[in-house]
């Protein structure tokens, strides 16, 4: 036998107290609240079908194969092409072809578009399921996923365009071609919104619409920049300019694709790709307008309200994947704990480990019911649109509570493992980076809680609909009701000052995911996460949660992989 020299290794590097590599999973099955979710939320569409959609994508989401997809995906990054070697404008983006796999595989199970195929109740709720599995995956592929489902509601405003591009979308077949879209098998979307004067305050848009003379009604060319346009390799965009030369005139949304009817390549010149500090697998860019074809998409000046629909879906997009990143990050720190050793136990078995463990389970366990309910009610709404301006008003609070807590969530969750966690060959700094995107992606936590704000006082009848939705564990845990008396206390005092916003959509937040997991959770979780949350026995960190609490019953359910 060789001796260890010989093999040129030393003798002291044995690799000891060391996890296993991850194994493979259905990351749907191995999430018994997910499972729960999918069961309740998902009516019959859920209970059957929708159950084998999503333990089919769990199944490849939690395979080795497609982990590496996403670690290549993410080293080797999006590459700008402005010219051909000739000095062409080309405008093209490159992406490994670890990317186009995973675009490919979240198409093939819809989850750009599931409850527009299928349009049937519980359809958002599995559609919310997969998107939620796919993040866990990688998370780079569901931002175009997130903008061409919900590119649909915003073309419902201009019913020639939808005929036109629907049936592109609704497409499981993924094709990257840089083509005419009417020469492809399917389409994806991107969007282009925000300028470097404006952010999130559109009305300050200065890109210029002018009608194309000679082209007909609602054909405008383009002019301005754009500071962030998100997949710029999609088949179209949807995008807000001011419309000139005509009555009304204003703010107007506009779907810009890649080619103009002739066939010949859009003026959509892309200026360089935004080094991200995560999501890098998917490129975003500035672009210029210049002279862009376009065509209009609902009445000019009403730009905000034609593309409020787009935004209420990627709302709810966003929440799914922070709260699928947080689900990602836990997993791994439960993995490692269960299989690392120190003094004499694994970690997982140590109590002051096993509290920190049991926080972040709570957390993911609140998200994920939280998310999923939302989900159910954009099926609600489509059965009862009286629901709607509750469902809208909930999403932004969803919203602002799962993106708030993810990147703490994943740093806790990184800390379990130690320096190990902190290097690249893992996956813990991929979920590091991604964690803060969602805040920032379709309002940030200020935004979104001005547009509570005005909501709440514009639409009482919405925030009365939504503390009824509080109120359906009415009884069922004293700390709950004492926490929702408080709050209705608060809400009926008149005195919502604009500083103190954060604060009334956190106890909102925390009262209806104490409410969902009293209703829905083990007593054991929802015991833990009232008593942490919705009194002064929990401390400002992770993992003080207090004396009793049953921490392997929490932990144990948490993951089966």
């Amino acid at each position: 036998m060789a001796r260890a020299s010989e093999t040129g290794q030393s003798m002291t590097h044995r690799v000891e107290n060391q996890p296993p590599a991850m194994p493979e999973s259905n990351l749907f099955l191995s999430d018994r609240a997910l499972v729960e979710a999918v069961e309740r939320e998902g009516g019959a569409f859920g209970a059957a079908e929708g159950r084998d959609l999503a333990a089919a994508l769990g199944a490849r989401v939690g395979s080795a194969e497609v982990r590496e997809w996403a670690r290549l995906a993410n080293r080797h990054t999006p590459e700008l092409r402005t010219h051909d070697r000739y000095g062409h404008r080309i405008d093209r983006v490159d992406y490994h072809p670890a990317w186009h796999h995973l675009m490919a595989l979240a198409v093939s199970h819809a989850v750009h578009a599931l409850p527009w195929r299928e349009p049937r109740p519980g359809a958002h709720a599995v559609k919310a399921a997969l998107a939620f599995l796919m993040n866990q995956g990688e998370n780079g592929v569901c931002c175009p996923m997130a903008m061409t489902f919900a590119a649909i509601p915003a073309l419902t405003a201009e019913p020639a365009l939808l005929r036109e591009w629907g049936p592109r979308i609704l497409s499981t077949d993924y094709d990257p071609r840089f083509l005419p879209a009417k020469e492809k098998t399917g389409a994806i979307f991107g969007m282009a919104m925000t300028e470097k004067q404006g952010g999130s305050d559109v009305r300050a848009n200065s890109t210029r619409a002018r009608p194309a003379a000679g082209e007909g009604e609602g054909i405008f060319l383009l002019t301005g920049h754009k500071w962030f346009c998100s997949a710029p390799m999609s088949d179209a965009f949807l995008t807000l300019a001011q419309a000139d030369g005509n009555s009304p005139g204003g703010l107007t949304c506009f779907l810009v694709p890649r080619f103009r009817p002739d066939g010949t390549q859009n003026r959509f010149f892309i200026q360089r790709l935004k080094d991200k500090l995560g999501n890098r697998s998917n490129a975003s860019a500035e672009i210029e307008y210049d002279d862009t074809w376009a065509r209009r998409v609902g009445p000019e000046g009403e730009g905000v309200r034609t593309i409020i629909a787009m935004v209420h879906h990627t709302r709810l997009d966003a929440a799914v994947s922070a709260a699928a990143i947080m689900r990602s990050a836990v997993v791994e720190a439960l993995h490692h704990t269960r299989h690392r050793e120190a003094f004499g136990a694994t970690l997982a078995a140590q109590p002051l480990m096993a509290n920190v463990l049991a926080d972040l389970t709570l957390e993911t366990e609140a998200a994920t019911t939280m998310v999923m309910r939302l989900a159910r009610g954009f099926d609600d709404a489509i059965a009862d649109p009286s629901v709607g301006p509750m469902v809208r008003l909930a999403t932004a609070i969803t919203k602002f509570q799962v993106c708030k807590r993810a990147p703490t969530v994943v740093a806790e969750a990184m800390e379990c493992l130690g320096g190990g966690g902190y290097v690249e060959d893992g996956p813990m700094p991929r979920y590091y980076r991604e964690a803060p995107v969602n805040g920032i992606w379709e309002g940030t936590g200020n935004v979104i809680c001005l547009d509570i704000l005005r909501t709440m006082a514009r639409a009482p009848d919405a925030l009365a609909a939504f503390v009824d939705e509080i109120r359906q564990a009415a009884g069922a845990d004293r700390r709950l009701n004492t926490y929702v008396g408080g709050l209705e206390k608060t809400l009926k005092s008149g005195a919502l000052d604009e500083g103190q916003a954060r604060h009334i959509v956190e106890a909102l937040a925390l009262a209806w995911q104490a409410s969902l997991l009293v209703q829905f959770a083990p007593p054991a979780v929802a015991d833990a996460f009232c008593a942490s949350r919705l009194t002064d026995a929990g401390g400002r960190t992770l993992g003080t949660l207090g004396a009793g609490t049953d921490t392997a019953a929490i932990i144990a359910r948490a993951w089966s992989g």
